[in-house]
Formats: structure tokens, sequence, C-alpha cells
């Protein structure tokens, strides 16, 4: 099975779910949910995970952590893999308890974070579990212990909550719930923040955050279990890096590129160099330097190529 990619590093922030094995229910009773939550209790108690939100469904659950010390994976298996042995026990089953891997997706900063938990605490209504009014006291979710002052040790909203301009008072938490209120009903505000991607991808954040997170694990590429889906991903937010580098090198610009001629013989050589230094797929560098169809970018660098070859003959 492919794996998720994986970045750790002191202080990331992550959006963190699964769901059961075959979409199964695994959170159907109180016993079952409230397990995880005590599960997940114990797991930022000895990972020092700080917790800013949480959501447990019928068949998934949703985590918004942040891990002080690069620890996401060895804290993950603890977690799943414990709750696993727990579940089995208490059936007499044997197996896998979710689907595969978690997903990990990394966030820039707090108030990407503040996007994810608002979407997290809006679960159980999206779904249809709770009515609007009752969304605060859904038990399995964060949004119940904030507001009933019920919080273990490292569930925490600091950052997130001063990311949207509240104090963590009561009045604070009643303006939350307001603003969660209208986000509910609001298309265009979640279509605004984002909504459809925060469970998709590796990393959501700006666009230069990402090519700077793509080139400082570069050597994750070399992974061939890696998801192709996120593989491509990761890979794309590196080669815009350093065509962005190369830009700068050749004192041109993006505005150049999309007007300047596609057999253009500098934007030629920054496709080479894409091709050799970072082996960036064609087609992608076709969109990127707009040089037309992916077949005349190879036609364009074998030209290249046979000029170089034909040049050291020569000498």
């Amino acid at each position: 099975m492919a794996r998720q990619l994986r970045i750790q590093y002191d202080g990331a922030l992550y959006h963190v779910l699964n769901r059961g094995n075959y979409r199964r229910d695994v959170f159907e009773t109180a016993g079952a949910a409230q397990a995880f939550v005590t599960a997940l209790e114990e797991a930022s108690s000895r990972y020092g995970w700080r917790v800013h939100a949480y959501v447990v469904m019928r068949n998934h659950y949703h985590l918004a952590i942040e891990t002080p010390q690069p620890n996401l994976s060895d804290g993950m298996h603890w977690l799943q893999a414990t709750l696993a042995t727990r579940f089995n026990r208490f059936r007499n089953e044997r197996g896998h308890l979710f689907q595969g891997r978690y997903k990990a997706i990394l966030l820039e900063d707090f108030s990407v974070l503040a996007r994810v938990v608002n979407y997290i605490h809006l679960n159980p209504l999206r779904a249809g579990i709770v009515e609007h009014a009752y969304l605060q006291t859904f038990r399995w979710s964060s949004l119940a212990r904030f507001t009933k002052g019920s919080r273990f040790p490292a569930l925490c909203a600091d950052d997130w909550f001063g990311a949207l301009g509240f104090s963590d008072t009561p009045e604070g938490w009643r303006s939350y719930i307001a603003l969660l209120s209208d986000l509910a009903v609001s298309r265009e505000e979640q279509e605004r923040q984002g909504w459809i991607g925060l469970s998709r991808g590796w990393a959501i954040g700006t666009a230069a955050w990402r090519q700077a997170l793509a080139r400082d694990h570069a050597h994750l590429r070399l992974a061939p279990t890696i998801e192709p889906v996120q593989s491509r991903e990761f890979n794309r937010a590196r080669w815009a890096l350093r065509l962005r580098q190369l830009f700068l090198e050749a004192r041109r610009t993006p505005e150049e590129a999309s007007t300047a001629p596609k057999g253009a013989k500098w934007k030629i050589e920054l496709a080479a160099k894409l091709r050799h230094e970072e082996a960036a797929s064609v087609v992608w560098i076709a969109t990127a330097l707009y040089m037309g169809k992916p077949s005349a970018v190879r036609s364009y660098l074998c030209r290249m190529r046979k000029t170089v070859q034909n040049q050291q003959k020569a000498t």
C-alpha cells in the first residue's frame, strides 16, 4: 500500500484524519468514542502534543495538532495501535481498525489552523448528526470541552482563537459560536476559506511556503512508496521554487515567459535546467514556461542537446 507523505519538524501544525476499515462505524457507541478521546489524551501527554481541536464521528476522526518535537509518526503509531489493541481485546476481534495510514496535512500557520479548527468543529452539523442549536453540546468534539471548561491539559485554544480575534473568555466563546453559526450557513464563506481542500493534499498555505517546505525535504521524493498524488504535488512545489530561482538568475520574469515566443532560447535553457537538475516533468515545464505542447518542449530540448553535442565534437 502506498504511504502518506510524512514531513516532521519542531512546532509543525497538522490536520490529521483517518477512517474506519472498509468505512466501518468504529465509533458507533459512546464507549468507543470515549476510548478514542482517552487514547488521544494519553498520546498528547506521552509525546508533548498540543491538541487544538478534535472530533470523533461514527466512522472517522479529525485532529488539529501541534508537535513541539518532530514526533508525529511515533505518536500516531502509538495512538492507533493502542486503540486497535483495546478495541480488539474488548470485542474479541482481530485485524485492522482503520482503513490504512492516517493522512497528515501540514498547515502553514495559526491562521490556516483556525480554518481547519472551524471545519472540524462544524463536522457534526454538516454530517447531520446534531442540529444547529446543539452543536456545542456534541460530546465527542473539542468544542464541547472548550465551552464547558472541561479541557484536558494538552487541549489549547490560545493561538488559533487569537488568530480569529477572540479572547479565551466566556464572551469570546459566545462570539465564536456565533461565527460558527454564520459559517455553517454561508457556502460562499466556506469556499473562501477553502473548505474543499482542507482534507486534501500534503500541505495548506502560501505557494512560497509550500515550495520552501518541498525544497527543505526534497529527499522524501526518493521514497518509492509515497502516494502518487501527494508525490506529484510535493514535486510541483519543489519545481516551482527552482523555477522562481532560475527566473532571478536569468533576470527574467514569469510575465516575460508568458509573452515570449514558445521556443525562445532562454526559455529552452531554463527548461533544460529544470529537467537536468530537478527531473521536472515535460508536461509541467510546458505549462510553467508557456512553451506550448509537451511534445514541442521535447523537440526543443532534443535540438538543444544535438547542438551542444555538435559543438563539443567541433572542439
